[in-house]
């Protein structure tokens, strides 16, 4: 092959190494995008922590535990009152954080086979992170929990990992041993691994998505002795009255409060949005205890693997930049807002896909906690079915409607004179009650969820 006159490859290779450098003049030149740090707690409930969901309301917060770095978040930035999971279990709950979609599209479709392959390809937190900046590196740290298709996090474009893990990973039920442990949990261990990422981001001045998945607190219970002995110190309550609970809440909040420590430390809060929130409400029972109480997450109704406000209404704060601190939103929010507002955030510059179910929360976030979260629907809709009890419940505005597809019965409450959903009005307002049903039902059928229940259903 002939070469170029040796001057004019010189001249080339200049001009290559000018739009080189011009290049990466540019990309040192763009703002850094925000980070986000988002930390699930796993099966808390909405009342599982020492800070009162609603101001005023001490029957909103636990009556024994004691959080103090939830508390010091939430005076750092804003907490929801009506913040909602996208299902009452884990599994469900955690694909659809990172697709911004309900379950009644994948866990609990008619072609629930068929739906693995569509999401190992799906725009998902990191594809959109990326896709907006490649200088995002994203990490999922803790419990992933995907069950039965083998995706990984590394499938999903997450640059760092704990891989495949589940709730045996973290100590689960039949773990066995002692319950008191130098790391309960795994938080401790969690916590330094999230610590090392973030170090690293903050040296190399790189934006990131760093989910922090806690295996706490969910059965079996495990905790640090110093914590246990504190709890042991604390009146019980009416509704909390078990010290080893109130000691994993404790350390679960201690491992938020190293986070917190550490992004004041390295430079990175004032750049950085925090989300806390759970996968889903609380555990209507535990081991030990008795039910003659209010119930565990009183004044909510059920729990953990219902759609009543027990089983989806979950702790929801949000620390950041143009977050007001101290500032409260009855906005009502779910974890399928994230991926919308992470992409108005970062400056994602694609329609987003027609599927999300979710919208924007940014208007929210720096709005003092009032706003207009944008959705393709107006309204939150909760979906289950397959290997677990057929219901779908549909939030608008203040009313709900749960309907169970196996025995029929349709309910409707009104959240803002009964959060307890004690009292069934599907007979006094039956206009508003076939309004809703038709809306629940019209989304059921269009994204061909399954409304029976297929096989045994299984407790998470």
């Amino acid at each position: 092959m002939k070469l170029l006159p040796y001057p004019l490859r010189a001249r080339l290779a200049s001009l290559g190494l000018g739009f080189a450098l011009a290049a990466l003049a540019g990309a040192a030149e763009r703002p850094v995008p925000p980070s986000f740090l988002l930390i699930l707690s796993d099966d808390q409930s909405w009342v599982g922590t020492s800070l009162p969901m609603i101001p005023g309301r001490p029957d909103t917060a636990s009556d024994h535990f004691r959080t103090p770095n939830l508390e010091r978040l939430a005076a750092q930035g804003m907490r929801f009152t009506d913040g909602y999971s996208p299902a009452p279990y884990c599994c469900p709950t955690r694909r659809s954080l990172q697709v911004g979609q309900s379950p009644a599209r994948h866990e609990y479709q008619r072609d629930r086979e068929g739906w693995p392959a569509v999401y190992r390809r799906q725009l998902n937190v990191p594809r959109l992170l990326k896709a907006a900046d490649a200088r995002y590196r994203t990490a999922h740290l803790g419990k992933w929990d995907h069950r039965y298709d083998g995706i990984s996090p590394a499938d999903q474009g997450f640059d760092v990992s704990d891989g495949v893990t589940s709730n045996a990973t973290g100590g689960g039920r039949d773990a066995g041993g002692e319950p008191a442990r130098d790391d309960p949990k795994l938080i401790r261990s969690l916590t330094d691994r999230a610590t090392a990422f973030l170090a690293e981001q903050a040296r190399e001045g790189r934006p990131f998505f760093l989910q922090v998945s806690h295996y706490a607190v969910h059965l079996e219970i495990q905790y640090s002795p110093e914590s246990f002995a504190q709890a042991q110190s604390w009146p019980v309550g009416q509704k909390h009255r078990l010290p080893s609970f109130a000691a994993m809440t404790h350390d679960l909040d201690a491992g938020v409060g190293r986070l917190l420590d550490e992004l004041s430390r390295l430079g990175l809060r004032e750049r950085t949005y925090v989300i806390f929130m759970s996968d889903n409400g609380g555990r209507p029972t535990l081991p030990g205890v008795s039910n003659d109480g209010p119930g565990l997450n009183h004044p909510l109704r059920a729990g953990k693997g219902t759609l009543y406000e027990g089983g989806i209404r979950v702790p929801f704060l949000v620390a950041g930049p143009g977050v007001q601190p101290g500032s409260v939103s009855r906005v009502p929010v779910t974890g399928l807002d994230l991926l919308p507002t992470f992409a108005d955030f970062a400056g994602y510059r694609e329609p987003l896909p027609p599927e999300l179910d979710g919208g924007s929360l940014r208007a929210v976030w720096l709005g003092g906690g009032v706003g207009e979260v944008r959705r393709r629907r107006p309204y939150l809709i909760f979906h289950q079915a397959v290997d677990r009890r057929a219901q779908t419940a549909l939030r608008q505005g203040d009313l709900k409607l749960v309907k169970n597809w196996t025995t029929g019965q349709v309910e409707l409450f009104d959240l803002a004179q009964d959060l307890g959903e004690t009292r069934d009005l599907a007979a006094e307002r039956p206009a508003e009650k076939a309004a809703l049903l038709r809306l629940a039902e019209a989304y059921v059928a269009e994204v061909g969820a399954e409304t029976r229940q297929l096989g045994k259903a299984k407790d998470d």
